[in-house]
């Protein structure tokens, strides 16, 4: 449910060197998607419908990957999270009441925690309100100093604490809401650091000093403050996040055997009653209908399945299958693939920009590329589309009924007639008509003896090799 008079702003400027890439760190991915796009999702979760992202490093690339939903805001010299709040004041100063201010690499965040925070700030009517995390890792971070009283009196950085404050469990997890009306004059009067660096967490001491101390609100699982600034913690939050994702699926009434072996990416979809095996990664934006059954050992990537699919043992990518379909073991099935209701694809077959019509069939071997097979169709094993002459591609269309012969060869463009067929070994060459049975090489239509007609010799002695003891063949 959207909130009204609220804004949000993830801050994404910074280079984030200790992750040693070349690639901005808001940019690597967790369970399929940039970083960033994980907190921004828990901030429109949330129910902010107002989301502003400060850039800076590779704002294009970021702008790129988080799409057009965001108001973009860029700061051109990195000088700190505080400089970087102060970017957006012509944005947003006077789009909402109330700011909600997150960083882009603090991904574990729950869109359910963002809104008791949101809630926390407008019941307490607080100038700051802050996200604080205990009983995690506190290495690298900033600890929450309290006074006598108990109220929040400064956010210390690990570098400047003193030898009693390491003792400090409590940590700022770098989650804020602010009063706009506070916040904009507030921002001005921060000072840099020894570094240059202007830090919005000077805003909890200013708020102390204005005898309006920050309320905190803490996270219920401590992994909601893990902040990502090197590869190990890429690596655990990863884990982390994946973890949340197979446990909402199994509450949904998915079946997983042996979770921690399946990987499952945060904009897959799966139906209820789906059984998914061992060693399967369902990634991307895959939809999965309801009682299907996945795995083991299969990679589902980017692509739609309809309800009652089998899938056991292949690799199904940006692909389309319907009701019923049956695929698999040890089967490919690449860009542009569409299988209709019905259809069975067994062991070792590639499909790539094919549509197989409803009940066809290709049960061993064979590779289907730029084609259109009818429907009840048979592709015996070993056959191939021989689709790409070194230049183009070509089309191959093969209507309802037709029995394709083992290790046929079907030379493109060509077209196979409803119902017609192709004995084994045979390479067409030319279109057959509907009805007809080609054999041979190239392939001829059969006569009504049942021999290759059209002149095609059949006699050993008229081999189109010549050599001693053998005539020319006459076959053309």
């Amino acid at each position: 449910m959207a909130v009204s008079g609220w804004a949000a702003l993830v801050l994404a400027a910074g280079r984030g060197t200790r992750m040693r890439s070349s690639r901005h760190k808001v940019l690597h991915e967790l369970c399929g998607a940039p970083m960033a796009s994980h907190v921004v999702a828990a901030a429109a979760e949330a129910g902010v419908e107002t989301i502003a992202m400060v850039v800076g490093y590779q704002a294009q690339a970021v702008r790129e990957a988080l799409g057009d939903g965001l108001l973009y805001v860029e700061q051109r010299q990195q000088r700190g999270t505080g400089h970087a709040v102060l970017q957006a004041k012509a944005a947003l100063g006077r789009r909402a009441k109330h700011l909600l201010v997150m960083n882009g690499d603090v991904p574990l965040v729950r869109p359910e925690t963002v809104r008791a925070l949101m809630q926390a700030h407008a019941d307490g009517n607080a100038a700051v309100t802050m996200l604080t995390v205990s009983g995690g890792a506190v290495e690298g971070l900033g600890r929450v100093r309290r006074d006598g009283h108990g109220r929040v009196s400064a956010v210390v950085e690990e570098a400047a604490l003193t030898a009693g404050e390491r003792t400090i469990t409590e940590v700022n997890a770098g989650v804020y809401c602010f009063d706009a009306a506070w916040l904009w004059p507030a921002l001005a009067k921060l000072r840099p650091s020894v570094t240059g660096e202007i830090y919005l967490t000077g805003l909890v001491r200013l708020a102390y000093g204005d005898r309006c101390p920050a309320v905190t609100v803490q996270a219920r699982d401590a992994s909601e403050g893990l902040g990502v600034d090197t590869r190990l913690r890429l690596a655990e939050a990863e884990q982390v996040l994946r973890g949340r994702i197979r446990r909402r699926w199994m509450l949904e009434g998915v079946t997983l055997h042996d979770p921690a072996t399946i990987y499952i990416d945060a904009g897959v979809e799966i139906g209820q009653d789906t059984v998914v095996h061992p060693n399967t990664f369902l990634l991307g934006t895959s939809r999965i209908g309801e009682a299907c059954e996945i795995g083991p050992g299969t990679v589902l990537r980017n692509s739609t399945l309809g309800k009652g699919c089998r899938v056991v043992a292949s690799v199904i990518e940006d692909s389309t299958l319907e009701d019923g379909v049956d695929a698999g073991p040890f089967s490919h099935l690449r860009q542009g693939a569409y299988l209709e209701a019905g259809v069975h694809i067994g062991n070792y077959v590639e499909i790539k920009q094919s549509r197989m019509g409803k009940g066809a069939k290709s049960g061993h071997f064979s590779y289907i590329g730029d084609a259109t097979v009818g429907r009840r169709a048979n592709i015996g094993a070993g056959t191939i589309t021989c689709n790409f002459d070194g230049v183009h591609k070509h089309q191959t269309v093969i209507g309802d009924d037709a029995l394709i012969g083992s290790d046929t060869m079907l030379v493109a463009p060509v077209k196979v007639g409803r119902g017609a067929k192709t004995g084994a070994g045979a390479v067409v060459i030319r279109d057959v008509p509907a009805g007809a049975t080609v054999v041979g090489v190239p392939a001829r239509p059969v006569s009504s003896s049942g021999r290759p007609g059209q002149g095609r010799p059949v006699s050993s002695s008229t081999s189109t090799k010549s050599g001693p003891g053998r005539k020319k063949g006459t076959d053309r």
